[in-house]
């Protein structure tokens, strides 16, 4: 990966030799091996064992999940939020874990609407819950940096599983939550 971003740093038209360049390649390799991670790792791996017994059978939310991806189609990067809930049915997942599965499916090469499905049908199948419901705010350099150079769109989307999907009541208790102040 380190040659190849030298022959890119070649390719623009600059000296991957020049002193400030010089060790840029292996920079670069070792972020994009960091920002890609979610191939190396699983949802096991991710979980680990964190799933617990609960009478809890209340909606769980965890709202403003940062998320950090990157375009499968121009490598560049889109940030935003993430909004995680389910109803648990005797299954409650550990806290840290529904960030670490935003975060595993995140860092690939994606595109937004395939995110939020994976993660919502990832806390579904994990957890077995009534439903799950997703939401991602985010924005998306390859919409501000080239194209249009639009630097104010944000792009929201959503996945519904189970109640969620089917309850008109559980989906707008969801969505009120995730809008109020903190």
């Amino acid at each position: 990966m380190e040659k190849a971003f030298a022959d890119i740093i070649k390719k623009i038209g600059e000296d991957p030799t020049r002193d400030g360049l010089l060790d840029t390649p292996a920079r670069a390799a070792k972020a994009f091996e960091f920002l890609t991670e979610g191939y190396r790792r699983s949802v096991k791996d991710v979980v680990n064992n964190a799933l617990f017994d609960s009478d809890c059978n209340e909606m769980v939310v965890v709202s403003d999940i940062e998320l950090y991806s990157l375009c499968e189609h121009h490598l560049l990067p889109f940030i935003g939020k993430c909004h995680v809930a389910y109803i648990p049915s005797g299954k409650v997942l550990g806290l840290s874990k529904v960030a670490r599965i935003v975060d595993l499916y995140a860092r690939r090469l994606q595109i937004q609407e395939g995110l939020t499905t994976q993660i919502a049908k990832t806390i579904m199948d994990v957890t077995g819950s009534e439903g799950v419901g997703v939401i991602i705010e985010a924005r998306h350099m390859c919409m501000m940096m080239r194209g249009v150079e639009k630097q104010n769109s944000i792009m929201r989307t959503s996945a519904m599983l189970g109640v969620f999907k089917d309850n008109n009541a559980t989906r707008t208790e969801f969505l009120s939550l995730i809008n109020r102040p903190a």
